[in-house]
């Protein structure tokens, strides 16, 4: 696992809740194979609405058809590490939209507790 702290590279991975990969949920396997590839970290967060390419609005509201929510992967590492990770994206995602970003990490690590 890499302690990141400085410059970085952000990628954001748009799919939806219900993609899949071997019947299991697209977001999770980009998630394990980020860990197993050692890459500092990575967080997957379901939107409450959102459209794609298909201009189809996905939302949670109640009354609502839909029940394939917008979700997005965030990992962040070095440039160099995310961008060997991408060609395993390339492999996943067949619909969808990945964004880099350039970033700066600050760590926090946890304070012993003052009495």
């Amino acid at each position: 696992m890499t302690r990141l702290t400085g410059s970085a590279l952000r990628v954001t991975i748009f799919i939806g809740e219900n993609d899949t990969w071997h019947r299991k949920p697209l977001y999770s396997e980009i998630v394990h194979r980020a860990r197993d590839a050692g890459l500092a970290g990575a967080s997957v967060f379901r939107g409450v609405e959102g459209f794609g390419a298909s201009s189809l609005i996905h939302t949670s509201r109640l009354l609502s058809l839909s029940e394939d929510l917008p979700v997005a992967i965030v990992i962040v590492d070095t440039a160099e590490r995310v961008r060997a990770f991408l060609p395993q994206l390339d492999e996943l995602v067949g619909e969808g939209m990945v964004i880099l970003d350039d970033c700066e990490v600050i760590r926090y690590v946890g304070r012993e507790k003052q009495a």
